[in-house]
């Protein structure tokens, strides 16, 4: 058996077959998880002292490094972001297939 080998589309959501409108939303969401994640390891915080400054519960800090992001709005993550001293900046680009 022959397997195919396909071109990433550079959003691994879209890769697995999600609408494109929720495979951006589901890859802006995981960026932003990401950064927090290292973020919170870098400064080495435990995740009731990363909960306390995050303004959540260290239940939803857990998920958070878990890579849970099916939990967490884009809002949510962009404040979180916020309270550790970051600014979030977006940058969009108009797609070549326009409706």
């Amino acid at each position: 058996m022959t397997e195919r080998i396909r071109r990433s589309s550079g959003n691994v959501f879209k890769d697995l077959g999600f609408p494109a409108k929720k495979a951006a939303h589901l890859m802006i969401r995981a960026d932003l998880t990401i950064q927090l994640t290292q973020i919170l390891k870098e400064r080495r915080l435990t995740q009731v002292r990363a909960a306390r400054l995050l303004g959540v519960t260290q239940p939803r800090v857990s998920d958070l490094v878990r890579g849970r992001i099916d939990l967490f709005s884009i809002d949510s993550l962009v404040e979180m972001l916020a309270r550790l001293g970051v600014s979030v900046t977006l940058q969009t680009r108009r797609s070549k297939s326009v409706a």
